[in-house]
């Protein structure tokens, strides 16, 4: 049986990598033992049941976007934070897997499936890309 918590292509297990819920309960859940607090102390202020907190702690539960900020709100970190840190580690469980980079390389990150870039559009001010130092 595939181990629910990483995916690889066509859903084999082969080329794992982290779900999103997994590295979010992973960080979750480092935040909350540095803080030297329980599940239960957690899972009260967020007002959500601490079996379930569990559950999204060890990545076997999507939380919804109201359940994630009300633990961010009782761990006192703004969601913004607590998904960019989710977002470093997936990019570092993914450059683990890849052929070793010079230090400094700017790695340029595209969509899933995406083998060119789309036409250069105008860019507005509120327009991003993503770029990632290696």
């Amino acid at each position: 049986m595939l181990d629910p918590t990483v995916i690889g292509p066509g859903g084999r297990n082969q080329d794992s990598r982290p779900l999103l819920r997994t590295m979010l309960g992973r960080v979750l859940r480092r935040i909350r033992q540095g803080q030297g607090r329980t599940l239960a102390d957690v899972a009260r202020a967020a007002k959500v049941s601490m079996p379930y907190l569990s559950e999204i702690e060890r990545g076997r539960k999507e939380a919804s976007s109201e359940v994630l900020a009300a633990i961010c709100d009782s761990l006192r970190i703004a969601l913004p934070d607590v998904l960019a840190e989710v977002g470093r580690r997936l990019v570092d469980e993914r450059l683990r897997g890849a052929p070793a980079r010079q230090a400094g390389q700017v790695v340029q990150l595209r969509g899933i499936g995406s083998h060119r870039s789309p036409p250069q559009q105008p860019r507005g001010p509120a327009d991003a890309q993503c770029l990632l130092a290696a």
